[in-house]
This record gives structure tokens, sequence and C-alpha cells, in this order.
């Protein structure tokens, strides 16, 4: 009886070993074993981004200022105002110059936004806020050129494209600062003649210096240990 069984296991034994090493074959071309090699169409899908600084990203199109009114009031007023001096707790799009080093600062498009570029890659990619990226291009080039008109930053003639965008000079661009002066380290590191680490001793800790609140509690009751 017990021959007969083994004769029998004997064939899906075999088949079990092929499928496992054909498995393994396939696993070697794709490590994780599962989805496929992202198409050039699927990828285009996610590079929607337009750096700042050149415009690098945005795509053909155009839009100007009349039209820009016309998707402002149908998209955007409801939340943000005829005149983009925001509803309700949504934020405003206009004013606020000479506020940012104010007790309460109105950063907004026109008072603290460094480049016109970030407007349109924000409007395409998160705008309107119920439905984000819905809105054709040539959409998105209008309503930033009407945005920037409503801030006195460009003309009423004015047409947005991938051209004439990053040409903008937004009034606070100068205030950032584009490098970090700033050291990766404190120290310059040692490379010979170095302290021996069995004798450099820890002399504070910020637990030492009454600084580390308690890890239990609600955040009002929170005292140092």
């Amino acid at each position: 009886m017990f021959k007969r069984v083994s004769l029998f296991c004997l064939p899906l034994a075999l088949s079990l070993l092929v499928a496992t090493l054909v498995g393994g074959l396939a696993a070697e071309k794709q490590p994780y074993g599962y989805g496929s090699t992202a198409t050039p169409k699927q990828i285009a899908g996610w590079n929607i981004d337009a750096r700042g600084d050149d415009g690098q990203g945005l795509p053909p199109g155009s839009g100007n200022v009349a039209r820009g009114t016309e998707v402002f009031a149908d998209q955007c007023a409801a939340c943000h105002g005829t005149f983009g001096e925001g509803e309700g707790r949504f934020p405003k799009l206009v004013g606020g110059n000479g506020s940012l080093r104010a007790d309460r600062p109105e950063p907004t498009v026109g008072s603290y936004w460094p480049f016109a570029v970030t407007l349109w890659d924000y409007i395409n990619r998160a705008m309107p806020m119920p439905s984000p990226h819905m809105l054709p291009a040539n959409d998105v080039y209008a309503l930033t050129a009407f945005i920037l008109n409503l801030n006195n930053i460009v003309p009423d003639n004015f047409v947005a494209d991938k051209d004439s965008l990053p040409k903008v000079k937004m009034p606070n661009h100068d205030a950032f600062s584009w490098t970090d002066p700033r050291p990766d380290t404190a120290n310059k590191p040692c490379m010979k003649n170095c302290a021996d680490p069995m004798k450099i001793k820890i002399m504070s800790s910020a637990e030492d210096q009454n600084l580390t609140p308690r890890t239990t509690g609600t955040l009002d009751d929170m005292r140092p240990k």
C-alpha cells in the first residue's frame, strides 16, 4: 500500500519542483515577483511638476487674464472670494504686502511666493480642491495670469505660457536665501591624530539640563523629568 502512495505522489512532487524552479527564474527577472514595467504614458501621467526657477516641466499652452477671470469665477471664487480676498477660513490670494514681519503676517501669492511658476504648478496639481488636477493646461495658465494680475504683478494684457511665466519677477523673490551657508556638521572631521574614543566623556545631556519632557500625559500637563 505504501509503494502505491509513493508512486502516486512522485509525479506531483516533480511538478511542484519544476514549478518552484520556474518561479525562481521568474523572480530573478522580476525581483518582487509581481507588477510590470511602467509605460512612458504611465510615467508621463505622474510627471507633472514644473520647476519654479526656470519653468522646466511647463507644458505647451497659454492663457490670458480675461480667460482667467471666467475660470476663477467658476472654479475658485466660492472659496477664495471674487477678488482673491478669501472666504471664511479659506486663504487669501492677494494683499499682505509688507506684512511678513508683522505680528499677523499674510503670506499670499503676492506678498510671499518666490516664483510665478510655482503658482501654476500648485493650481495644476491641487486645484480645484474637490477635484484636483482636472483643469486643462490653458485654463491653469489663465488662472495664473489672473491671480498675478490681481496682485498687480503683471499687466491686464499679460499672456501666461511656458516662456513668459519664468520671466515674471515676484515681489518677495529676493527675500529668500537660495544658498545655505551652514556646514553639514558643526565640527571639521578628524582624519589623523584624533582623540582616543575611550577617553571621550559625555559632559552633559538634555536630561541633565532639565529639558526632556515626560513622554506620557497630555501636552498641557507635560513637565520636565
